[in-house]
């Protein structure tokens, strides 16, 4: 008949012998390891992150520094400008404009963001906006142009230079679609990782993940550019580019996610989260754009993937293409220094193993008999 000795517990996952009861701190302690602990207190600081960054980025809109052309005669565009710059709260970054051909050149060059041309011989001004680099920058614009001609005796009529789809709801199309490619760039890089552990076993594997992303990212950008164009109408512009924007952003981001997890393991997902969600998001100039985000915000948006894919969507739906060469090359920096750490974190875990020096080593051939 089997014995127990007093002294011998139940390995954890086991069942206490017949007769004898576990306490239940003895079961929190089996159930909540140390290792999930940290990983659910990182889970609680990422939703805090998450709530801080929406709430603090989008909860007070108001104009900073809006590039704003002004097109007068030369006396009366300097003391406009001078008058624009002393308002409070700096709302415009006015300067002046030589004419209104310039002016529609600008805004479709996106280096200004509206311009007031003003008509010495009416009483009727005319504000230049567009509507295709987000509706709700548009009307801050018409607004606070409306409420200055008005305090002047004046009235302004708005014409939209670059005008955003019937089926674009506030611009917000271009902002969604990159938020899609994103998203499906760190879950497939994600689950690509998990499946057969968080970090690559070598260099081999490594290129494999790779070339799996590459694949992810064409399909996943055909389907995108398909479907927020021919399928929905919802943005205008080259489906070609948008096939290939969708393609990099997607890879970008699946490359970012692949080397955070190849140097720290699966809270490299959570760090991939923290970068592209919760920083990125919020500041990539979808809701609002940047010149209504606070300056934290209105800072990091452009160097990460959601922000600069978010400029560059609208580029091509609105503006002809223009202004993209800077969030290209952003997007092909992530993609290329992504494929590097990543390639890099694989050959340095690969040497260790082979050198023994790998700490985790151990735990894959917990529970395995050893091959003669």
């Amino acid at each position: 008949m089997a014995h127990t000795s007093p002294g011998a517990q139940a390995s954890p996952g086991e069942q206490a012998p017949s007769g004898e009861r576990t306490s239940f701190l003895t079961e929190v302690r089996d159930a909540v390891t140390p290792r999930a602990t940290l990983l659910v207190v990182g889970v609680i600081a990422l939703q805090l992150l998450f709530i801080a960054s929406y709430v603090g980025a989008l909860h007070h809109p108001k104009l900073k520094e809006a590039p704003f052309g002004v097109v007068a005669p030369r006396s009366a565009a300097e003391r406009t400008v001078a008058e624009l710059e002393r308002l409070p709260g700096d709302p415009l970054d006015p300067r002046a404009v030589a004419d209104e051909a310039t002016a529609r050149r600008q805004i479709e060059q996106r280096d200004l963001d509206g311009a007031l041309v003003a008509d010495p011989s009416g009483g009727t001004d005319t504000l230049l906006v567009a509507t295709g680099g987000g509706t709700v920058l548009a009307d801050a614009l018409s607004t606070l142009t409306a409420s200055l001609e008005t305090d002047q005796g004046r009235t302004v009529r708005t014409v939209d230079v670059a005008p955003a789809s019937a089926r674009d709801f506030n611009g917000l199309s271009s902002f969604y679609v990159v938020v899609g490619w994103c998203v499906g760039g760190y879950l497939c890089a994600s689950i690509l990782a998990i499946s057969a552990g968080a970090r690559p076993a070598g260099p081999r594997r490594a290129l494999i993940r790779i070339g799996a992303m590459a694949l992810v990212s064409v399909v996943g950008g055909l389907g995108g550019a398909v479907i927020v164009g021919p399928v929905l109408g919802a943005l205008p512009g080259s489906s070609w580019a948008l096939w290939g924007l969708g393609a990099l952003i997607t890879f970008a981001v699946g490359a970012a996610t692949l080397a955070l997890q190849g140097v720290f393991g699966i809270v490299g997902i959570g760090l991939a989260i923290l970068l592209v969600v919760i920083a990125g998001n919020p500041s990539a100039g979808g809701a609002f754009p940047l010149p209504m985000l606070p300056p934290f915000w209105r800072a990091i948006g452009p160097a990460l993937p959601p922000g600069a894919g978010t400029w560059a969507a609208r580029s091509i739906a609105y503006f002809r293409g223009n202004d993209v060469t800077a969030s290209l090359l952003i997007l092909s920096a992530w993609a290329a220094a992504g494929v590097a750490v990543t390639l890099l974190a694989a050959a340095r875990r690969s040497a260790l193993e082979g050198r023994g020096e790998l700490r985790d080593q151990p735990r894959r051939t917990r529970g395995r008999t050893p091959t003669p």
